[in-house]
């Protein structure tokens, strides 16, 4: 009971915190595996749990692919106070909140944690200590509960969750762009993958965050409640030159899918310093050409994006690793809901022959419902189920944690010359 009351801010947990209930904890294995094979008519039902970095989330999601329930808590406000994600304000916080939002999905499906067949918890990649509370409490769910427990890769679960909502073969190739991650890969099926490309340094929603609080972005009221990066897109379609800032573009040498925004960061500070001092310019006041600025390094940043997603699918198509029918490109990530950046990958796949599948941006920040559908997709194939108890026990978190193999080498091998199609009316 140590655990539940760890956790537990109420006074149960869906009647499995009352006296008695844990008794059905003495079942025997063999009775257990009975329970839990996949002979039922039914859909089976999946709970997930995500805590990798600053939103506590709980879906819910049947092997049919339909939420049942989703409840998230964002810790966006209490961050943007800080200038940035504070890891141990970051834990305490889903901590604080990882009850009342497992229990307030369940309550939403109209569902007891009896009635779920397992719990999916994102284990890596992440902040250790925002990982470990949810880990800790997926583990406590599925001890309760006599549930598989199924540990996500955060990651994996980003790449896949397109598949819920919309008929997408494999294997095919994922841009997953947030603000922790810049990063190409092939999906070849639900635990296999070959990254072709990742970053060298910043990720791009890391950048917008940093630049738009240096821009200070918070102080004009309609962009006080948004994230870095909406905030960026949002003044950046108010420009009237956006091509007034210049950004020269980067890793043009370099044949390869890896991805760089050390550049666009440091020389977009550079330039609001420069208007700072030559304005005199300080405390709250705001840049004259803070628009413009974000059109200039916006365009930058996903001119370098759509490059390097080209040279992909080129490399994919010189290869012959998808068939031709079958070449998607499917877009994930906070990063993904940057409607820009969705119309120029458009126009790219469109003049390289690959379907372009955005994830719905409701589902591209990180949420409980994406990890359910990697748990969905996990028991469907039946891989990465664990039931055994004392294996789920040993299940640990990972601060870094690479996504499948790595192709980056073959890529560069590949030696592929490539020039960004033109990105008419991208503008308009």
């Amino acid at each position: 009971m140590a655990k539940c009351a760890y956790f537990l801010s109420r006074k149960t947990l869906l009647e499995f915190c009352q006296p008695g209930r844990l008794t059905f904890l003495r079942t025997s294995n063999r009775t257990l595996n009975a329970m839990r094979k996949f002979t039922d008519d039914r859909q089976a039902v999946i709970l997930g749990i995500e805590t990798s970095c600053d939103d506590t989330g709980c879906g819910i999601v049947d092997t049919a692919g339909k939420i049942l329930g989703e409840v998230i808590n964002s810790q966006h406000l209490t961050h943007l106070k800080h200038g940035g994600i504070i890891p141990t304000i970051a834990g305490n916080m889903h901590r604080q909140q990882i009850t009342a939002v497992c229990e307030d999905a369940l309550r939403s499906a109209n569902l007891k944690l009896r009635d779920i067949d397992a719990i999916a918890t994102t284990t890596k990649p992440g902040l250790p200590l925002s990982l470990a509370i949810g880990n800790t409490f997926g583990k406590y769910l599925s001890r309760i509960g006599n549930k598989p427990y199924i540990p996500i890769h955060h990651m994996e679960a980003h790449a896949l969750t397109a598949r819920m909502v919309q008929e997408i073969d494999f294997p095919y190739l994922v841009l997953l762009v947030s603000g922790g991650h810049a990063l190409l890969a092939i999906v070849e099926n639900v635990d296999k993958f070959y990254t072709l490309g990742t970053t060298l340094d910043n990720a791009p929603g890391e950048i917008f965050d940093k630049i738009a609080r240096r821009l200070k972005l918070a102080n004009i009221s309609e962009f006080s409640h948004m994230s870095g990066g909406q905030a960026i897109e949002s003044a950046a379609s108010k420009a009237t030159d956006p091509t007034k800032f210049v950004f020269e573009p980067v890793m043009t040498g370099k044949r390869n899918c890896q991805f760089t925004f050390a550049g666009t960061l440091n020389r977009s500070l550079r330039y609001i310093s420069k208007q700072e001092k030559e304005l005199d310019i300080d405390g709250s006041t705001i840049i004259p050409d803070v628009y413009n600025l974000c059109a200039a390094l916006q365009m930058s940043a996903v001119k370098h994006i759509c490059l390097r997603t080209q040279r992909a699918m080129e490399f994919i198509n010189n290869m012959n690793l998808i068939s031709q029918e079958k070449r998607t490109l499917v877009m994930s990530g906070g990063v993904a809901c940057n409607n820009f950046l969705a119309k120029a990958l458009e126009i790219v796949c469109s003049e390289k022959g690959f379907k372009f599948v955005r994830t719905p941006p409701r589902l591209c920040n990180d949420n409980g419902v994406m990890i359910a559908w990697n748990g969905v997709e996990r028991w469907t194939a039946n891989l990465g189920v664990i039931r055994d108890r004392d294996e789920i026990e040993m299940v640990t978190v990972e601060k870094k944690a690479p996504l499948g193999e790595s192709w980056i080498e073959r890529v560069q091998n590949a030696d592929i010359k490539c020039k960004l199609v033109k990105l008419k009316g991208l503008c308009d």
